[in-house]
């Protein structure tokens, strides 16, 4: 049994005020078709998706965004799986 993998980043918030987080975690193991869990905020917004619906989401946020200008500063980091 592999143990689920999570990746976060913190967006600033617009206002200028702290931060939200995004999260991912990516369970393998998981016995319904969703092992991927998608969190924005704490986990006000969340979605469970299938591998596919998660590829899909990529390829369109990566288009969308890209489409905005150049990446902000705070996305150059390196996001490094955590085991919780």
């Amino acid at each position: 049994m592999t143990a689920p993998t999570f990746y976060r980043l913190r967006a600033p918030n617009p206002d200028g005020t702290g931060s939200t987080v995004v999260s991912v975690r990516v369970d393998p193991d998981r016995p319904d078709p969703y092992p991927v869990y998608l969190a924005v905020g704490g986990g006000r917004r969340r979605m469970h998706l299938t591998p596919d619906e998660a590829w899909a989401l990529w390829r369109c946020l990566s288009e969308a965004v890209a489409s905005l200008g150049d990446p902000p500063d705070h996305i150059r980091t390196r996001v490094t799986p955590d085991r919780r």
